[in-house]
């Protein structure tokens, strides 16, 4: 809702095709280059490691190792998003929703019908192992998972993911128009509450079943090595497509992103006399560049720890940033670019301190990030316009 009000509005005046053309209306250059840079690193750092995630399941399931499991997935990935660009990425994102939700309703009732005693037994167990309590209520800035961590740190996390970066803006620019934009995003929100509820109910199913004990020695494998293992093989094959439909469809969009940031707030900023035909071929050339960039970076992500987490941190790490620039932009007229650019600076600095050097989890990293560069900013620019008042 908070970005329906304040961004979509922004993005829809004019036409724009990258969320950091809003920060150059705004404030200028110099900071435009900045945000769009800083979502290169971020995103790219992020994708590797959920590239990795799903060839976790390519390895799992057609026995081949992990670097050829990256190549695999990568390579498909990469041709159909070369070859169709935006359109390939919406079109295939919808087919691929249908293929895992649907899929993972197949699993559901595939687990429940192997626990001895159904729903029943899955309930009096998890139950009792508190892995039906939803809410945490404790204050403890320590522990990941709390209300207020889901309540605060998630309004922050979900406007700064949705509303800030290029992989989610540019699906909200594809709408016809700001109306259509705002309808679709409002209702992703309910299909989102649907599936994380299914695929949490499908984990609290398989702690059922493996009797709380990990049998792969890793949390990620745990689901495609079931569905290898415990599955009759056409409903294994549908829910392996799921899993694979799943992280190919946020890959297209992420190598999209890439290459169109690359293209429109880069390549053609030095270059504005490019004609279309040649703005295609530099634009697959991008896709093909980010798509190996993605596979090393995925080859890096072997020794990180439990993949999900990995990835939602380092995104977290800039979105506080992010957000808190993109916010001053949008709720002050005071800020100004040199400003700005001293509270993203220490926004970034000031997170980048908390992923290595304190226990504070990532589920704060975005709220504290956008505080400290709105209030920065925001002080940094009043006294540079005192300064020069005075």
């Amino acid at each position: 809702m908070i970005i329906s009000l304040l961004f979509i509005p922004q993005y829809f005046r004019g036409e724009m095709y990258t969320a950091y053309q809003l920060i150059e209306r705004r404030f200028g250059r110099a900071l435009y280059s900045l945000t769009a840079g800083l979502f290169l690193l971020t995103r790219a750092a992020a994708e590797g490691v959920r590239v990795f995630a799903v060839s976790i399941v390519v390895a799992i399931a057609i026995g081949t190792g992990e670097v050829a499991s990256i190549a695999i997935i990568t390579a498909l990935t990469m041709i159909y998003t070369f070859e169709g660009g935006m359109a390939a990425v919406i079109w295939t994102d919808v087919v691929q929703m249908a293929i895992y939700v649907g899929g993972t309703l197949v699993g559901f009732f595939t687990i429940l019908h192997a626990v001895p005693g159904g729903w029943a037994a899955v309930h009096a167990l998890a139950d009792a192992a508190g892995r039906f309590r939803v809410f945490d209520f404790s204050p403890a800035l320590h522990t990941t998972y709390t209300f207020w961590a889901g309540i605060i740190g998630g309004t922050f996390l979900t406007t700064a993911s949705h509303g800030t970066d290029q992989l989610m803006v540019q699906r909200l620019l594809s709408a016809r128009s700001e109306l259509q934009s705002k309808a679709a995003l409002l209702a992703s929100g309910v299909a989102v509450l649907f599936q994380f509820t299914l695929f949490l109910v499908v984990g609290v199913m398989l702690f059922v079943f493996y009797g709380g004990v990990h049998p792969a020695g890793s949390s990620d494998r745990i689901f495609p090595t079931f569905i290898v293992q415990h599955m009759p093989h056409g409903i294994s094959g549908l829910l392996i497509a799921a899993i694979l439909a799943a992280a190919m469809s946020n890959l297209s969009a992420a190598l999209n992103s890439l290459s169109s940031t690359s293209i429109v707030d880069f390549y053609l900023r030095r270059n504005p006399g490019t004609s279309e035909s040649r703005r295609v071929a530099v634009s697959r050339l991008a896709t093909i560049l980010w798509a190996m960039v993605l596979f090393g970076l995925a080859l890096l992500s072997r020794r990180g720890g439990r993949v999900v987490e990995v990835g939602l941190s380092i995104a977290s790490v800039a979105y506080g940033a992010l957000l808190g620039v993109f916010l001053l932009g949008v709720l002050t007229r005071r800020a100004n670019q040199r400003g700005a650019m001293v509270g993203m600076a220490c926004g970034l600095a000031a997170e980048i301190y908390l992923w290595t050097a304190t226990r504070v989890p990532w589920t704060w990293y975005v709220v504290i990030g956008t505080a400290v560069t709105f209030v920065v900013g925001y002080m940094a620019s009043a006294k540079e316009k005192d300064f020069l008042s005075g």
